[in-house]
């Protein structure tokens, strides 16, 4: 499939357990970084609030930002493009029309061949390690992820328990395949360490999370 334009190497997807609000991270990535906002229960003007700061903190640090939902939506409020769950699969075609980023999860062979049909330009294929967003979940290990990763078409990018060393890691294996890594805790931890620091850059640390950040796991 040829792709309009290459998506970001390394991703952070929003997670409404963040201690660290998503604004005060995006603010912290690697210039051209992707940040898929999910955040799906928030009002509805509070997630469009949300996604307005996120964009203004890609305005100036050259990040891509990708609106989780439908994309008439993201199209009208101004993200780069739309991270279509499974269900709505149907709607690649309409994402396309509007000049949209298209990615999708995989988590499985039938979502893989779902993916390819609908021609996205991403998949994020997890979970590749155990991770603490889908506890008890079994972990599909390398040789699992790259078959899916051949069978969806676009550019792979592995989610679940990734880290900097382990993309590299994961690169070394793969190939020419050149996969891209998303993560969750591992940004959130890499901001922790900056400790003080980022506290005295980025003000007072309210949440910018919408509200109390909610336990439990999100639809990827």
């Amino acid at each position: 499939m040829v792709r309009r334009h290459p998506l970001p190497p390394q991703w952070l997807f929003s997670d409404e357990r963040l201690a660290i609000g998503v604004v005060r991270l995006a603010a912290l990535l690697p210039p051209g970084s992707g940040i898929v906002l999910r955040h799906d229960s928030l009002a509805r003007g509070a997630r469009w609030r949300l996604l307005r700061r996120l964009i203004r903190v890609a305005r100036a640090r050259g990040l891509t930002i990708l609106l989780a939902g439908a994309p008439d939506v993201a199209r009208r409020w101004g993200a780069d493009g739309v991270h279509l769950r499974q269900h709505d699969a149907r709607r690649a075609a309409q994402a396309r029309r509007l000049g949209l980023r298209l990615t999708m999860p995989v988590h499985d062979t039938r979502e893989a061949r779902r993916a390819r049909r609908a021609k996205a330009d991403g998949v994020f294929i997890s979970p590749l390690h155990p991770t603490r967003s889908h506890p008890g979940a079994k972990a599909l290990g390398l040789a699992a992820w790259l078959r899916l990763a051949r069978l969806a078409g676009g550019q792979p990018i592995a989610l679940g328990g990734m880290a900097a060393a382990r993309a590299r890691q994961l690169i070394r294996r793969t190939g020419g395949l050149n996969p891209g890594w998303a993560a969750i805790d591992a940004w959130e931890q890499k901001a922790a360490r900056r400790g003080a620091k980022a506290a005295s850059i980025f003000g007072s640390g309210r949440v910018e999370n919408g509200g109390v950040p909610r336990p439990g796991a999100q639809r990827t």
